[in-house]
């Protein structure tokens, strides 16, 4: 990290103990980042510290050397059994609690502490027997996490430190009944000590913090001077025919080697993939439902330079430490201003630069105001020149190879109603069997589930929860579900009458 973007405190006058200072030289440290100088001397004075830093700021480092030092310094009790762990950390997705692990074999290589990382969709037997052999440091995401304590492989009786990652984004995936249950098996806030960063402290992840920490010490570092100010970013407004073209000769142009594009959904992600490798780009989507062996090798082609593009959801722009992103292309941008945040924070990561360009198309454009106020500043406009936007090679058996990008919240063509089936009354849609694209809906009411393909990734959105664990698919009773009777009995997707 550049020196404008260190704070004046030195590990080295931290008095950390000899093992954990050989870890921090090895990791090449020298001075602090803002978040480490100002959570640092609070834990390591032994008190609770809830921590808002974005992701790229060092936030990782600065739990991890605390739990070091905290676990040298502190003898486990004497009654410690062999599969009682001694410190926690929970983070949401399985690539953040990987990285963790990586950041941790690092600074805790000479600390003779045993380190295990789980999380679900690999390895299930393994990482099971390595618990079983006792650790002292557990990395993990919640769902292997409880898997494992639930079957008694190892207990949480004895943990001296606790320390939960990215917060917020335990709310977003929907894991706070779990982070309660993990929270609820330790020893009492003040027989532990516990560590909890987020994006933002937000009331609820406050609520979570008063509620079980003991009087923990806030640190905020602002969003806009940790990420923004580094990033150059860049906004254009083309029309949703010519978003592909656009990305290709954006990426033709900056001669794209380390890029990662964000979408809004698994299949704009999938459907994006294929045109990019129809057009001679290195190209791979990544979702929550891609196993996990493909997802890291994949980002281990990312990481060495082997794929020059990567496509993600919202699912994976925290937690993924890339080194040298040299672009991020919001080419969906984010319904949530916060995630914009995130997402360009994938570049100019430990003080480098970047660039952030953005499209504002007619579907996601209405966001901007809101992107624009949560970061303080507006977004610069660039006109889309002439020759930026390139002829594309349409992919094989694609539905832009006979219709064009279809806009989200267009109908499917050829068939009536919804299913392709029956229409609202049993018959099928227009006259003719035909069916013209339906105008877009509005916004989803409060309870209400997004529509059709605006449905965006949230709360774990495919197949399975971010850390691999499986979801249980729900069915469909009655009402007029896909299958069910329509208005007039007629079956709206072909679906028999309801007895």
């Amino acid at each position: 990290m550049t020196d404008q973007h260190l704070s004046e405190l030195r590990f080295a006058d931290l008095d950390l103990a000899p093992p954990v200072m050989q870890g921090i030289r090895d990791a090449g440290f020298e001075r602090c980042t803002p978040i480490q100088g100002e959570t640092l001397p609070i834990a390591l004075a032994g008190r609770d510290v809830a921590g808002q830093a974005q992701t790229g700021t060092g936030k990782t480092a600065a739990f991890l050397v605390a739990i070091f030092q905290r676990l040298l310094t502190h003898p486990p009790a004497a009654t410690r059994g062999p599969t009682s762990i001694r410190a926690i950390v929970v983070a949401p997705t399985r690539e953040l609690a990987v990285q963790i692990h990586n950041d941790a074999q690092v600074l805790g290589k000479h600390t003779g502490l045993k380190l295990a990382v789980v999380f679900g969709g690999v390895d299930y037997d393994k990482q099971r027997k390595q618990l079983a052999d006792g650790v002292d440091v557990l990395i993990g995401t919640p769902g292997r996490i409880i898997d494992y304590f639930k079957q008694h492989v190892y207990d949480l009786r004895h943990a001296q430190v606790a320390v939960l990652d990215e917060a917020d984004r335990m709310f977003d995936l929907g894991f706070i009944a779990d982070i309660r249950f993990i929270l609820r098996r330790l020893p009492k806030p003040e027989h532990r000590q516990s560590m909890l960063f987020s994006a933002t402290l937000s009331h609820r992840v406050l609520e979570l913090a008063y509620e079980h920490m003991n009087n923990p010490e806030l640190v905020r570092i602002e969003p806009d001077k940790v990420t923004t100010d580094r990033v150059r970013q860049t906004i254009y407004f083309p029309a949703m025919e010519e978003k592909i073209p656009l990305l290709v000769g954006l990426l033709r142009q900056a001669d794209a080697h380390r890029t990662m594009v964000f979408v809004n959904t698994k299949r704009v992600a999938e459907r994006l993939e294929a045109a990019l490798i129809a057009n001679g780009f290195s190209a791979q989507a990544i979702s929550g439902d891609v196993p996990q062996k493909k997802r890291l090798a994949f980002l281990r082609d990312f990481h060495n330079g082997d794929l020059a593009v990567l496509i993600a959801t919202d699912v994976a722009s925290r937690g993924l430490h890339v080194p040298d992103v040299s672009h991020v292309f919001n080419f969906d941008l984010p319904q949530d201003a916060a995630d914009y945040v995130h997402r360009i924070g994938r570049t100019a990561r430990a003080g480098a630069e970047g660039d952030a360009i953005s499209f504002g198309c007619e579907e996601y454009a209405v966001g901007l105001p809101d992107i624009e106020a949560y970061i303080g500043r507006k977004i610069p406009v660039e006109a889309i020149a002439p020759g930026q936007l390139a002829e594309i090679t349409l992919p094989p058996h694609s539905a832009w190879r006979s219709h064009g990008p279809r806009r989200p919240g267009d109908a499917r063509r050829g068939g009536g109603g919804r299913s392709g089936g029956g229409g609202r009354s049993g018959g099928g849609g227009r006259p003719g069997g035909s069916s013209r694209p339906r105008s877009r809906p509005g916004p989803p009411r409060h309870g209400e589930r997004p529509h059709g393909s605006h449905a965006t990734e949230h709360r774990a959105p495919d197949s399975t929860t971010p850390d691999g664990t499986a979801k249980p698919r729900r069915r469909r009773r009655g009402g007029r579900g896909r299958g069910s009777p329509g208005k007039d009995g007629g079956g709206a997707g072909g679906g028999a009458p309801a007895p």
